[in-house]
């Protein structure tokens, strides 16, 4: 059932992604609500060269749905890369939450947006 949800969920980010406006000027990277219930956090990122998703966590594990493909860089507070993600289109990534005490920051070192739907957990339990 999850992988039928998470496919259902790439599905609608990939119509949604297609109906965007060509040729739109680049604006900050930010977090748009999709979708919430007792178990699940939709949301879209949208990650803009030169302009990083700023510091946060992730407290519970995560579906990661690329709808355009691109690098995303995962940097700590000092700019340090932590990880380096290559999305492609399409594809789904599982990431776990993060370590405790922990934030990130996501970049971009592209040219364009990069555009990914995020599945997050809320009832998982943390891995010990």
């Amino acid at each position: 059932m999850t992988l039928k949800f998470v496919g259902a969920v790439a599905a609608v980010g990939t119509i949604f992604a297609a109906g965007v406006a060509v040729g739109q000027q680049a604006s900050p990277s930010r977090r748009e609500p999709q979708f919430e219930n007792s178990e699940v956090q939709v949301w879209k990122s949208i990650i803009s060269p030169g302009t990083p998703l700023g510091l946060h966590r992730h407290d519970h594990g995560r579906a990661l749905i690329s709808l355009n493909g691109g690098t995303l860089n995962v940097v700590d507070g000092a700019g340090k890369i932590l990880d380096v993600y290559k999305l492609e289109a399409g594809k789904a990534m599982w990431l776990d939450a993060d370590k405790p005490g922990t934030q990130h920051a996501d970049v971009n070192p592209g040219t364009t947006p990069v555009e990914v739907i995020v599945v997050q957990l809320k009832n998982d339990k943390p891995k010990m």
